[in-house]
């Protein structure tokens, strides 16, 4: 039996597959055919809510006893956007100069080609692992993300399974592979603003209440001072104004309302109900007609340093002679939803050339990162 020791050809398989969310693209299908004939116990729930498209997942377990090592990651892609403007095929796999080509060659087909390289090996050498390791693979990251991960969490939930540990496979080097890993991820809050005046001409300003000045002057308040200083592990959070909306094509009329949105990156001294707050007693203030919608895609969390980390770390530095800064910077993942069940942490390939043009994976960095994932198995493995 050959098993799938060899991470770039469990990735080729992978980048073949034209999973773009939500379509499972035969991806799932490639990775099931990887994992059963190392024994994982591989299931395929399909999840679905009203107004989102049915997405399906793969749960894939071997062993029955703890600890329980996760690995976490998503086969589901960004569409390719203009495929004429690609160097290769975007699903074509080609490899040139020591780069493999392919939409979700780093984010993030390439993290879980290289887990189940490192599962094969650590099997092939020991045999099955001591405890259980698992993989929970979604098809709805790049997406809502309503249908997979936590969807997934809350079923095994259900039926009694428990979490020790999890790797999210994210690409997290931002330049030299080895240098960054994740212990946590900044909250992501969405805001809406609506502020109603009264329609009127230009020519007539005291017959009107412009809500454009009112919006102007609320945000001034909203930006005016900063939301903290940052702490130990995470960044100052931050504001940003994302688009001002009055939809007016006339010149002299002064319109009936005015939107903004804005969207908040922040760190573990706040949450989304605490900023919810501050944002409606600043705006209050003004004393406008205004309307406040508020979503919260995620909350900021921190897996302090610890045993998880100090084994990831251990193994980076033995591959890459580098040691890992353990940073909260970047965008959310899935580990906002894996955090309430276990100690969770993200490592993978480098991200630079994610969603862009020509996104590839160098194959030596591939090389790299299953000998690290390998590592921290047998480091798992020896700890249980």
């Amino acid at each position: 039996m050959t098993l799938p020791t060899d991470p770039a050809d469990n990735l080729a398989a992978l980048i073949r597959c034209p999973s773009v969310t939500p379509a499972e693209g035969g991806a799932l299908s490639a990775l099931e055919a990887m994992l059963k004939p190392l024994g994982f116990t591989v299931e395929r729930p399909v999840f679905s809510e009203g107004g989102t498209p049915d997405v399906e997942n793969l749960y894939a377990r071997i062993g029955a006893e703890g600890p329980h090592l996760m690995f976490a990651g998503h086969t589901d892609v960004v569409p390719p956007g203009d495929e004429a403007a690609w160097s290769h095929p975007p699903f074509s796999a080609a490899v040139e100069n020591g780069e493999m080509y392919g939409r979700g060659a780093v984010d993030m087909k390439g993290g879980i080609a290289c887990f189940v390289a490192a599962v094969a090996r650590h099997v092939g050498k020991r045999g099955k692992p001591a405890g259980s390791v698992s993989l929970l693979i979604t098809g709805d990251e790049e997406g809502p993300a309503i249908n997979g991960t936590k969807k997934v969490l809350r079923w095994l939930a259900g039926r009694g399974e428990r979490l020790d540990a999890c790797i999210v496979g994210e690409p997290t080097n931002p330049a030299r592979f080895g240098e960054m890993a994740k212990i946590g991820r900044r909250g992501s809050l969405n805001a809406k603003l609506t502020v109603r005046g009264v329609q009127g001409h230009v020519a007539y300003p005291q017959d009107a209440d412009n809500p454009n000045h009112r919006l102007l002057r609320m945000l001034n308040a909203l930006v005016a001072a900063p939301l903290d200083q940052g702490n130990a592990h995470f960044q100052p959070s931050s504001l940003q104004v994302t688009t001002i909306d009055v939809g007016n094509p006339t010149t002299n009329l002064i319109p009936a309302r005015a939107t903004a949105g804005f969207n908040i990156r922040f760190n573990d001294i706040h949450t989304g109900e605490s900023l919810t707050r501050r944002l409606r007693t600043l705006l209050d203030a003004d004393g406008s007609d205004y309307d406040l919608a508020v979503s919260v895609s995620g909350e900021s969390f921190l897996t302090p340093p610890g045993r998880l980390s100090d084994l990831l770390t251990g193994a980076v530095r033995q591959v890459t002679g580098l040691t890992p800064e353990l940073s909260t910077s970047g965008g959310t993942s899935d580990a906002r939803f894996i955090k309430d069940a276990c100690p969770v942490l993200e490592y993978g390939l480098i991200s630079a050339t994610a969603h862009k043009v020509d996104e590839n994976a160098r194959v030596a960095d591939i090389a790299a990162l299953t000998e690290v994932y390998r590592r921290v198995l047998d480091g798992y493995r020896n700890a249980a």
